[in-house]
Formats: structure tokens, sequence, C-alpha cells
């Protein structure tokens, strides 16, 4: 049985980053993702559902939104499985964060806070090169120079991240090898090198849950295992349909070209019976210059 939770579900990726009492560990997560970039200090948690501001407009509901003390927005999401247009419901979410801090009325200016989205994937994101961590940012095509801060897509390719405990070398790298095997884990590493650990260790105990969170957690691991079930099965289908494909379509290609090499025969016996062209063109279907040469072939094979 396992110790600690599983950070891919639901309710354990929530416990870990997404509770006021655990904030300190997304804090820390974050500025060891954005090192040399960024000291957060703090983070006040914003409603997850974002209602649409009109009716018929679509809302967005975000795993984890937070804004740090100097206004900048986080999105974090956890994502188990490639989704249709992945990047471009990536691009909604950060959007639709932008475009709400407008304020209504003539004084405002355009005065934008950055809007940050980091997205786990416990997946290969398709048509990109496969790394850990892919960063976007909006920059001049030709001379990458930064056109804005104000949006920035972090991607982390969790099944690209191999290393074992004794090759992390940050504490960023440290942070992926705990989230990606902390179902596996019997002791919580790192912890004498960074006391946010030690915490993490206690929050992520199964043992410490109360009976109400462990029937929740049990209810999102059923979801997540019955979903990782179902995609195994789709792409078993998946190959077995490609497969089956393959063969018809090999078949087909056989039938083909028996039926052409049929053809060949015949022109080439009708010709040398002294049939005309038309006649062949009329009995095999070939043109005058297939009938020619199928005939030169039939004739220099005997």
């Amino acid at each position: 049985m396992a110790k600690f939770i599983n950070p891919f579900t639901d309710v354990g990726f929530k416990k870990i980053f997404g509770q006021e009492v655990s904030k300190d560990l997304l804090i820390d997560f974050l500025n060891d993702l954005l090192v040399d970039e960024k000291s957060i200090t703090d983070i006040t948690f914003l409603d997850k559902e974002v209602l649409p501001e009109y009716m018929g407009d679509r809302g967005v509901i975000y795993d984890i939104y937070c804004t740090t003390e100097n206004g900048e927005q986080f999105i974090v999401e956890m994502q188990n499985r490639q989704q249709v247009n992945f990047r471009e419901r990536a691009l909604y979410y950060l959007s639709h964060a932008v475009s709400r801090q407008g304020e209504k009325g003539a004084d405002w200016r355009f005065s934008l806070k950055a809007v940050y989205g980091v997205f786990f994937m416990n997946f290969r994101l398709e048509n990109m090169p496969h790394k850990l961590r892919t960063d976007i940012v909006l920059s001049d095509r030709d001379t990458h120079e930064q056109f804005s801060d104000k949006l920035r897509f972090i991607f982390i390719e969790l099944p690209s991240f191999t290393k074992e405990e004794a090759e992390c070398v940050t504490d960023f790298e440290r942070w992926i090898y705990v989230l990606k095997n902390m179902e596996t884990l019997n002791r919580m590493p790192f912890k004498a090198r960074k006391s946010v650990f030690e915490k993490l260790e206690k929050i992520v105990d199964i043992a410490s849950l109360s009976k109400e969170e462990r029937m929740k957690y049990d209810e999102s691991i059923k979801v997540y295992r019955d979903s990782l079930v179902t995609m195994e099965f789709a792409e078993q289908k998946g190959r077995a349909e490609g497969l089956a494909e393959g063969m018809e379509k090999g078949l087909a290609k056989g039938k083909a070209e028996g039926k052409a090499e049929e053809r060949r025969i015949i022109a080439g016996q009708l010709k040398r019976m002294g049939m005309s062209f038309d006649a062949i063109r009329e009995v095999t279907g070939l043109s005058d210059s297939e009938i020619d040469s199928f005939g030169l072939m039939w004739e220099s094979s005997l």
C-alpha cells in the first residue's frame, strides 16, 4: 500500500499546492521554477471558477489560480492526458486572465500585471521537442528579444524527466523527482537540504488524512486509475486498428498489382496474336503506350 498520496489525482494535486495551510509549498515551488528571476513572498488564492461576464460567454475553471503580493497571476494545472487543442486551451486560459484585468472607465491605461501558466503534463506534448521544460514567451521572431513579459507559458513534461534521486542538481529538479515518484516512495528525500520537504511529507502522508479526506482521495484515485485504463485501451485499440488497416491496404495493393500483371500478360498475348490496339485497349483498359510497353516486355521474356 502506498505511503504518500498520488499528486496526479485532482485531490492530491490540490492538497499539495491548492490549500491555504500549505501555500508555502506552492511559493517554494514557484520560486524554484523561476529561480534568479523572481522571489515570491506571499500568494493569495483566487476563485478557481471564473464566471463569464455576459450570458452566453464561456467561463473557465482552473486547478489553482492565485496572485502574488505584487499582483502577478499564476494559473497552475495538472493534466494527465493529451487533450484536443491543448495548447489553444492554455492560451485561452491565460488570455482570459489578462482580459479580466481591464477596468471600466476612461482612466484605465492598459496597465497589466503578468500572467503565468504552469502546466504539469503527465504525457508528451505532440509536435514539440520532448524535454522536461518548455518556456513560451512573447518575443521578436528574428532578434528573439522579448516583446512583453505579461504572458508566459511553462509546460513541464513529466515523462521526459528520468533522473534518479542522486542525480538531481537543482531544487526544481528535486521538486519534479518528488512529485513524479511520490506514490512509490517510502521516505521523503531531500528533507535535510530543504525543510519544505519535511512539511510536504506530513501533508501527503495518507495516514494523516481525515476520514472525509480519505473518502475524497479514494474517489479521486479511482477516477485517475479509470482514466489510465481508458487511455491504455484507446492506445491498444488504435494500434490494433492501425495494424488491421495496414494489412487491409497490403491485401488491396497485392490484388491491384495482381490484376495489373494479368492485364500486362493479356495485352502481350493479344498483341502477339495481331489484335489491333483499339481492341486490346477495349479488353484491358490500358493505354496505347502501356500496351506497347507491356507487349514488348512480354515478348522479351519469351
